[in-house]
């Protein structure tokens, strides 16, 4: 079997199901999809997030700088966002079971191949800069491995659900990164301070086993492939013109929409943000403020639930509250996240305090990062090219997220005092550079909206 016909869209089974179970079959079976992707998406982020637990005791036994740490972490935002733009495209004509087990499963053993690594550097003069090319090499594949995640979950969702239940089911996959950093900071941060930094790797690649049988069992790929009618038909969804044409001429038709490239770099500052928090926010509380390990880990693990409750209130908050205006949340949530931010780095506090910043933090940018990078592209463009308008938001993104991973680990790296054999950091600067960030991510779109709204496709 080749790969295409590996990963090719499941055809429509010839075993169709009686009329009167259709409706029960297919919400169940919708209903075990949608979790199935939920629940895995959140163990691809297990994957991902493990070298963020890590980088202070790699720092501190001398085996990678903050800056060699900066450019391995951008190695892999670099390729996601290049594997993001390109399996979005590809995986609306693919089988969203598969495509995502296959990532996810790569993923597990890269993490797991770390990991050994680690061991044996504990047991052999490795050189630095072949411990810092292996990393940066693995860390990169898993880059494209994690791209492999977030296409077929939203794509699930198109194949899925009618569009008025989109906004509110988006809402809760979109929360699923913050469920993987809560498990990555309070798990892993507690294998790491207990077994040693080699053992997050470890505990990683468990996660994301557990997440590829998950998908396997409960994921499918399409209703008609389950001898179900069209989502469209279940639903009594009206189908629209652009619902007939070919997927490649939306996708063309997506690529030149100027709205979705507006939030494509919307969602670019957004990531340069949160990605600070998540990826340095460990490294500064222990750096900055004197945490443990333990300490800081758990601070950023209560950001990461906020940011849960962020998004799942996010589209509830535009669709009820605001009654459909993703401007009026997009200024609230922008203004809020700011300010806290400003609170978490310029002024700081006690454990319960930051505690307090980072999670009003994270709640503000979980509502702000749904509305801008999810809601508003979903507004404006059809459903057959959902994948696309994905790709072309997260290319952006990660891009953004990887030159942040370089700019901060040199902004940190290089504004370290050493007064008596003792380490000073600075971060000002890097501080500086979150919060700009931070402000253009919700002025963007909030100034062009009615723009982008006026040329929906």
């Amino acid at each position: 079997m080749g790969f295409y016909r590996f990963f090719r869209i499941s055809k429509p089974s010839s075993f169709k199901v009686a009329e009167e179970e259709v409706q029960t079959t297919y919400k169940n079976l919708r209903n075990r999809t949608f979790w199935g992707v939920t629940v895995a998406y959140s163990l691809y982020y297990v994957c991902r997030m493990s070298l963020s637990v890590v980088k202070q005791p790699l720092i501190d036994n001398g085996i990678l700088t903050a800056g060699q740490l900066g450019l391995i972490g951008s190695a892999l935002l670099f390729v996601y966002a290049i594997g993001k733009f390109i399996n979005g495209f590809i995986a609306d004509y693919c089988n969203i079971r598969r495509f995502m087990a296959v990532g996810l499963f790569i993923s597990s053993v890269i993490n797991l191949i770390l990991g050994v690594l680690g061991f044996l550097n504990g047991r052999a003069a490795w050189v630095s800069m072949f411990v810092f090319i292996s990393f940066a090499i693995l860390w990169g594949v898993n880059g494209w491995c994690q791209s492999m995640g977030a296409p077929p979950g939203v794509i699930s969702l198109s194949r899925w659900f009618p569009l008025s239940k989109r906004g509110t089911f988006y809402s809760f996959l979109s929360s699923t990164p913050y469920v993987g950093e809560f498990l990555s900071f309070i798990i892993t941060g507690f294998v790491v301070g207990a077994f040693g930094w080699q053992w997050g790797f470890v505990v990683a690649s468990l996660a994301g086993m557990i997440g590829t049988a998950i998908i396997l069992i409960f994921v499918s790929d399409t209703p008609e492939s389950k001898g179900l009618p069209s989502v469209q038909q279940l639903s009594g969804e009206q189908v629209r013109p652009v619902d007939k044409m070919h997927t490649k001429d939306l996708q063309k038709k997506v690529f030149r929409h100027p709205g979705i490239w507006i939030i494509a770099l919307s969602s670019a500052f957004i990531y340069i943000t949160k990605y600070a928090v998540a990826g340095w926010g460990v490294l500064y509380l222990q750096k900055a403020d004197g945490f443990s390990l333990e300490q800081a880990t758990q601070i950023i693990a209560f950001s990461a639930i906020s940011g849960v409750l962020g998004t799942v209130l996010a589209g509830w908050l535009s669709d009820s509250v605001f009654g459909g205006d993703r401007v009026k949340p997009a200024i609230i949530s922008g203004v809020v996240g700011f300010v806290s931010l400003g609170l978490f780095l310029f002024v700081g506090g006690g454990y319960m305090l930051q505690i307090l910043y980072v999670s009003i933090f994270s709640l503000a940018m979980g509502v702000l990062y749904c509305i801008v990078a999810g809601l508003m592209a979903v507004d404006i463009v059809p459903r057959k090219a959902t994948g696309a308008a994905l790709g072309i938001v997260g290319i952006s993104s990660y891009v953004a997220a990887g030159l942040q991973d370089i700019t901060s680990g040199y902004l940190i790296q290089y504004n370290v005092e050493v007064v008596e054999g003792i380490e000073y950091y600075d971060f000002t600067a890097v501080s500086v550079f979150w919060m700009a960030a931070a402000l253009i991510s919700f002025l963007l779109p909030v100034f062009n909206w009615k723009k982008m709204v006026g040329k929906q496709i």
